[in-house]
């Protein structure tokens, strides 16, 4: 029957967290379940379910929240088996003789239960645990502790496409909500006996279950143990999304830049391990990061090594001219007219000129209002509904620029330098790595604003220097940029063809360090 609630009101229920890591489970029934129901019997989803296993005296009862569990296996392999089986746990087969609660325990275990997860639990914090995490815990009463049986179900999402990294050619398969089917699709496409999966919980208030994931045979040990300890060292009462352990295990939240990737594509992950990388997943989001990361990670896309190596280098080169191009195209521009103007050749000079006749500001100005429309823009594009978010996207930018070039408050090739920049930066694969892009690009104008041509190149040498010191788990953000490492190299600027990348990347340091 469905527990509909405990007088007991919420704020004098007690905190199974507050309780004593050492409280046990009896072999009372009753005492048992006054002890859980202590706990969490406040609450109107929690299903307690008493019963009295056929031809025996024994009384038990199934303690489960509602919405959590597969209630058909309950039904068909645990309440079915128990009411309708006979069991013999009498010394010599009569029930008015000394009941054998061992024997019982044994026979209940290894032949009335029909799920493969079945484990003997004593601590109430563990039993606790594990209903919460949609297990069903079955009491019998005259055993001590209680069986925690796999249950685990309820309502997700079904495996989709991943709607933030789409491809053209390659898997359609992408990472959902549960933590359990992520792990299984991992699983399937690695299957490695070297494979390892570590549990933790985070969130004080929510216990969610995270899992780092790695291939022992490859992934450096100094780096797993740095993983496991900023792991273990978070401390908040939940933890929603990976974005919130990202920004908690982050090496410099100060940073602009990302310093772990995140993504939904197995595939992707995959190719991570296999690179000695380790993955994050955590119940609740589809996104798993992968740590650590360098600055040219963040231009690979799963693509690059699904085309031939000449299409997939072509398509690099073209997304490090796109970086380029949004990182530095308003702040050319704004340097070159309001400062440089002897650097631009003498028809353009002039076209430029008659475009910003009556143009009411300075260049800078003119760019600031576009870049922030463009934001505007894109943020609304994200927060409505999807047909109209696109529909408000493209028409606005259209009407808004026109309506402007016309007012005389833009000339038309700012309309045209903002709208490359903003397209530019679309192109990367990696959203995060956008965003960063996107805020670098306002400190270049103002730069440029300043000091013209040499506040971009000021700016950029604070950029690179601060590349250069940032480090993702020990290992340098600029990545193959920097370190010594040449064979780094073919997977840098341009993807060697995949016979002559034989080396995994040294940067890692991975144990073995040959991949074919």
């Amino acid at each position: 029957m469905r527990n509909g609630g405990i007088p007991n009101s919420l704020t004098s229920t007690p905190d199974m967290y507050a309780l004593s890591s050492e409280t046990s489970l009896t072999s009372s029934l009753p005492a048992n379940i006054e002890l859980i129901m202590g706990v969490i019997g406040h609450s109107g989803d929690i299903v307690l379910r008493e019963l009295c296993i056929l031809h025996s005296p024994c009384n038990a009862a199934l303690v489960y929240i509602h919405g959590i569990v597969d209630t058909d296996l309950i039904n068909d392999y645990v309440l079915s088996p128990l009411m309708h089986g006979k069991i013999e746990v009498a010394e010599h087969g009569d029930y008015g003789d000394k009941i054998d609660y061992a024997r019982l325990k044994n026979i209940v275990a290894s032949s009335v239960i029909g799920l493969c997860e079945v484990k003997e639990v004593s601590l109430l914090e563990v039993c606790i645990e594990n209903i919460l995490s949609g297990k069903t815990v079955l009491l019998i009463d005259g055993i001590e502790g209680c069986m925690v049986l796999g249950t685990s179900g309820g309502k997700s999402r079904n495996i989709e496409e991943p709607v933030t990294e789409s491809v053209v050619r390659g898997s359609r398969e992408g990472f959902v909500e549960d933590i359990g089917t992520n792990l299984a699709i991992v699983r399937k496409l690695v299957k490695n006996p070297n494979l390892t999966v570590l549990f933790y919980r985070v969130g004080r208030e929510t216990r969610r279950e995270l899992a780092v994931v790695y291939l022992k045979n490859i992934a450096n040990d100094t780096l797993v143990e740095e993983v496991m300890r900023r792991i273990e060292q978070i401390d908040i009462d939940d933890a929603p999304e990976s974005g919130s352990i990202e920004q908690l295990i982050e090496d410099n939240p100060w940073s602009p830049f990302p310093q772990l990737q995140n993504t939904e594509r197995p595939d992707k992950v995959v190719a991570a391990l296999l690179e000695g990388r380790i993955g994050i997943i955590l119940d609740g989001t589809p996104f798993t990061l992968l740590a650590p990361v360098t600055f040219p990670m963040l231009l690979q896309a799963p693509e690059d090594y699904y085309e031939r190596w000449l299409v997939g280098s072509l398509i690099r080169i073209l997304r490090y001219l796109l970086v380029f191009m949004g990182l530095f195209l308003p702040s050319l521009y704004i340097a070159l007219v309001s400062y440089h103007q002897g650097l631009i050749p003498s028809k353009l000079a002039i076209s430029i000129t008659s475009s910003r006749e009556g143009v009411p500001f300075p260049t800078i100005i003119e760019a600031l209002l576009m870049e922030v429309t463009i934001e505007i823009l894109r943020e609304a594009g994200i927060r409505l509904p999807k047909p109209i978010g696109q529909a408000v996207g493209i028409v606005g930018g259209l009407v808004i620029g026109q309506s402007a070039v016309t007012a005389g408050i833009v000339s038309p090739i700012m309309v045209i330098v903002v709208s490359v920049t903003a397209i530019s930066s679309f192109a990367l694969p990696n959203y995060s790595g956008g965003i960063s892009l996107r805020i670098l690009r306002f400190g270049m104008m103002l730069a440029a604003s300043i000091l013209g041509l040499y506040g971009i190149v000021l700016a950029f040498l604070l950029i690179c220097c601060h590349v250069v010191r940032l480090k993702s788990f020990g290992v340098n953000y600029a990545g193959a940029f920097v370190h010594t490492h040449v064979s780094d190299l073919k997977d840098t600027f341009i993807r060697f063809p995949l016979f002559l990348m034989k080396q995994r990347p040294k940067i890692f340091r991975p144990k073995d360090k040959r991949r074919m």
